[in-house]
């Protein structure tokens, strides 16, 4: 809540609040984990010190690092507490007692998966899904899945695992549209190529067409990398009441693309076993949206109840997409 602009400013502090109030319109028995500081270790991981090193020197100062990204007097901590909360779920998911958890949500601001390795843009000083995405790779995983269904590209997540195949990243988005990133032809580069899966899509995309898309590629690339950890950038900004895109979701669309995945990686895990999944809040600007796609999405990863949504596997976009997947993985 400390993480404000002085004039107004789409990403702002309310975002929060009705992001709370989506979890307390949620049936589930919370376990809350406490927010602390990620260190320079961790945040080193994805980006640089000297990236890193610049951001601490603005601590107390109120400036725009560009004409979209502000940082004010407690930005700096707050975007640490940002990163490190992350973390923080990533072990819990990871915990070794009988009965820890395997659904996880972290409720974050400032945003991250426009932070590149040596920028903050986009509204994003740290990349907390990327962040998180390394943390668990070097202390708990082998594969991570990250799964983007904000409306933008999230290019820095992107760029941080261009050669990695340890870490695959998929993303749904507008395009073209901001950044810029996101063809459907970047598809990672040496031993991650083929690791960065992007489906693109046109202004208007509507829930029968995510749904297609995740019928013919999300799900499919999940099933074959088989990941020990999904992360899901979670922006409720492709939702029709947004006002910084034009697409055309609903909140049980949200619902729907959440159970999915769970459902999936709960197959990948097998038996009894529950797949670990983690949802960590990225984009999302209408209030009222946000609150309402959110609590779709939790009660998505969380039971079966999620409201069905049309299908459309026929689209042409998505198309394209299956075709890219299906000669990269051989799906």
């Amino acid at each position: 809540m400390k993480h404000a602009s002085p004039a107004y400013h789409p990403e702002r502090p309310e975002r929060l609040l009705a992001a709370r109030s989506a979890l307390s319109a949620v049936d589930v028995s919370w376990e809350r984990v406490a927010a602390r500081s990620a260190t320079d270790d961790e945040l080193g991981r994805v980006h640089s010190a000297a990236f890193v090193d610049s951001l601490e020197k603005l601590r107390g100062r109120e400036m725009h690092l560009d004409p979209d990204t502000y940082v004010g007097p407690e930005s700096i901590e707050t975007a640490r507490l940002a990163a490190g909360g992350a973390v923080e779920m990533v072990d819990r998911l990871f915990a070794k007692e009988d009965g820890a958890p395997r659904r996880g949500v972290a409720l974050l601001r400032p945003p991250g998966h426009h932070a590149r390795r040596d920028q903050a843009m986009g509204f994003c000083l740290f990349n907390n899904v990327a962040v998180a995405a390394a943390h668990a790779r070097a202390h708990h995983a082998e594969r991570v899945l990250v799964v983007d269904w904000d409306v933008h590209h999230g290019n820095g997540t992107e760029e941080m695992f261009w050669r990695d195949p340890s870490v695959v990243y998929a993303s749904l988005h507008q395009y073209p549209f901001y950044p810029g990133t996101g063809a459907l032809r970047d598809v990672g580069d040496g031993d991650g190529r083929g690791f960065t899966v992007n489906v693109p899509l046109s202004a208007g995309g509507t829930s029968a067409v995510y749904r297609g898309a995740f019928e013919r590629v999300i799900v499919p690339v999940l099933h074959s990398y088989k990941p020990d950890l999904l992360l899901i950038s979670a922006g409720f900004d492709a939702s029709a009441r947004d006002p910084l895109a034009e697409m055309e979701l609903d909140a049980p669309s949200f619902g729907w693309m959440a159970r999915s995945l769970a459902r999936a990686m709960d197959e990948v895990a097998g038996g009894a076993n529950r797949g670990r999944v983690g949802l960590v809040l990225e984009g999302g600007y209408d209030l009222v949206a946000l609150e309402a796609g959110l609590a779709s999405a939790v009660r998505g990863l969380v039971s079966d109840e999620a409201d069905d949504i049309p299908r459309n596997v026929d689209d042409v976009e998505v198309c394209r997409a299956a075709k890219m997947a299906e000669k990269l993985w051989k799906l």
